[in-house]
Order: C-alpha cells, then sequence, then structure tokens
C-alpha cells in the first residue's frame, strides 16, 4: 500500500528555498554548490526515487538530505565529487553550499593576492586570469580606437573663422 504523502510547494534544504514541484536532482540543484553530478550522488546517498518530486519529501527525509550535504564523504560520495579538495587551511576535503561558496572564494582570491602568485596579481589588476584572449576583448570603460561623433574637436582653423 502507497502511503499519501502531503505535498510542499516550497521547501528549505540547506538554507535555501527550492520548488516543490522538481524532481530531487534538479531541485537540488538550486542550492548553491550543488551541480548535476552532486546532486545525482546525494539521491542515491539518501535512498530515494529521482523521479520523486521535492515537495512530497517528508522531514524526515529533508534532514537526510541536509545530512548528507553536510558531510558528504561518511556517506560514501567519493572526494572527486567535492567543491573544495583539500583545503588549504585545514588540509580535509569538504563540500561548500550557500553563501559559504563566496566567502570561501573571495578569501582564496584575497590569499592569492597576498602571496602575490601570478592570479593573483591577475585579480589585483582587474584582468583575466585563466589566460584568456585580452587584446581584443575583456575591455571595460572607454572604448579604444573609436572617435565618437560628438567628442571629435574643431580644428584650429574652423575655430578662427567663427
Amino acid at each position: 500500500m502507497t502511503e499519501q504523502r502531503e505535498f510542499r510547494a516550497i521547501i528549505r534544504i540547506a538554507g535555501t528555498d527550492c520548488d516543490g514541484r522538481l524532481k530531487l536532482p534538479f531541485g537540488l540543484r538550486k542550492i548553491r554548490g550543488i551541480g548535476t553530478g552532486f546532486s545525482n550522488a546525494v539521491v542515491l546517498a539518501a535512498g530515494l526515487s529521482p523521479d520523486m518530486r521535492l515537495g512530497h519529501l517528508t522531514d524526515q527525509e529533508v534532514s537526510r538530505i541536509e545530512e548528507i550535504v553536510r558531510d558528504p564523504v561518511d556517506h560514501g560520495i567519493p572526494t572527486w565529487l567535492l567543491n573544495s579538495r583539500v583545503d588549504q587551511v585545514t588540509g580535509k576535503s569538504t563540500h561548500l553550499v550557500g553563501s559559504d561558496v563566496d566567502i570561501s572564494t573571495r578569501s582564496n582570491i584575497e590569499l592569492m593576492k597576498k602571496i602575490g602568485s601570478w592570479k593573483g596579481v591577475r585579480h589585483s589588476l582587474g584582468l583575466k586570469v585563466r589566460g584568456q584572449r585580452t587584446r581584443t576583448t575583456g575591455r571595460k570603460g572607454r572604448a579604444v580606437g573609436v572617435v565618437k561623433k560628438g567628442l571629435v574637436l574643431e580644428k584650429p582653423e574652423e575655430a578662427e573663422k567663427k
């Protein structure tokens, strides 16, 4: 006998409101820091059906998913799926979600600037960091090599005639 589950339109998982109409792997992807592969691994580790809608989860299943997201390695998810492998400070592999992703990224960039690495120098100058082309793209501010009509100065002969 299948039990009737109460449907909720919005589910709060890991500090993020998720749409209850989405299937589990797609709904978990709405959480910042969780991608396709990791969401599929979480659903399998929780023992839930990937075809199940997020709104039909019970409170126990939501807490189980949050527990797996908080500590994925203890639940059988391989370390290569984590987004913060071998942290520079602690040396541990963790998976960051929510605002922790932004905080970690900002602190990593500040560390690169502080130690004076090539990427840190590029970040501090506001230039491309990963080897992209910079000759023609990535320009900010004024146009280079283009004369706009309103900015053309009058020639000295024309100024004297007036």
